[in-house]
């Protein structure tokens, strides 16, 4: 795939370490050696087992944390401290419960320098965006976890950030509702033209969304390869290229023996069913993650 966006964000020899605690405890590298650039509007997919590091890559872009090596460039600028050009929606919606959609979107707006009016516009134009007309002034405990989840996605948009960071923004969602706003993010995607970047645990959703899928691998966090993913908008799950992309990237979380790797940490007891032994490997990876 060749790049015609220019290089937005680049990720250069960034490590992260965190120190033991307490007498004897020893030290954990969480990233090692990520190197990465994501051109401006692309869909990036980051998907790795448990405990690689890729929450605590979005912490790194998002500017939460500057305790790293190496460096995080917006633009060939190093990236210092959250800002209205980066943008977050998380697992948990994280809706303030006393305030209603509208109020709850226009949040995202408190530190912006726009009038009441530019704000109310953006606001509405952003309802409009994720589908909530007549639902402005619901309530969280009103509407359902799909429907929650819009506004979040709402709230991480409406001040038009230049980098929109999704960390498993679908996760805990069934998976009727899953697949609908999996349609929605790439209709967003499409319309809006940002930069969009995602951490899953869901292989099948990393290559139904990204232009690209990032592979990492644990212990400590790193980058194992970078998959294109030159298939047209909008996708067809049941496409043989599809399957065959998506069962590319699973391959990278077996051993050689075709068996689930040890050092790939799967979901806790309950992801699966009482019939997973019985399958073929790559059927119960398919199904753990």
């Amino acid at each position: 795939m060749t790049d015609t966006f220019g290089k937005e964000l680049s990720i250069r020899g960034v490590g992260k370490r965190y120190a033991g605690s307490g007498d004897g405890a020893q030290a954990l590298q969480v990233l090692q050696d990520i190197n990465l650039d994501v051109p401006a509007g692309r869909f990036v997919s980051i998907v790795g087992a448990s405990g690689c590091g890729k929450s605590t890559l979005l912490r790194l872009i998002l500017g939460l944390d500057d305790d790293y090596t190496g460096q995080i460039l917006l633009d060939g600028k190093p990236v210092q401290g959250a800002g209205l050009d980066r943008g977050i929606v998380f697992q948990d919606h994280r809706l303030f419960p006393w305030l209603n959609v509208e109020r709850n979107i226009a949040a995202g707006l408190r530190n912006a320098a726009l009038t009441k009016a530019e704000k109310k516009e953006l606001v509405a134009e952003h309802i409009a965006l994720v589908g909530l007309q007549g639902f402005e002034k619901s309530f969280p405990h009103q509407i359902s976890g799909g429907m929650a989840q819009r506004v979040a996605i709402a709230r991480g948009l409406v001040n038009r950030p230049r980098v929109l960071l999704l960390d498993e923004p679908l996760g805990a969602l069934d998976a009727l509702t899953r697949s609908r706003l999996q349609n929605e993010l790439q209709r967003i995607w499409e319309k809006e033209q940002i930069t969009m970047i995602l951490v899953t645990h869901d292989v099948e959703e990393a290559v139904f969304l990204g232009d690209r899928v990032v592979v990492m691998q644990p212990r400590p966090g790193r980058i194992r390869r970078i998959v294109d993913v030159d298939l047209p908008h909008p996708r067809n799950r049941s496409d043989l290229r599809f399957i065959r992309l998506r069962d590319d990237v699973l391959g990278d979380f077996l051993d050689p023996d075709g068996r689930i790797a040890d050092n790939e940490r799967l979901p806790p007891p309950g992801a699966l069913t009482a019939t997973v032994g019985t399958l073929p490997a790559l059927d119960r990876l398919r199904m753990a993650w």
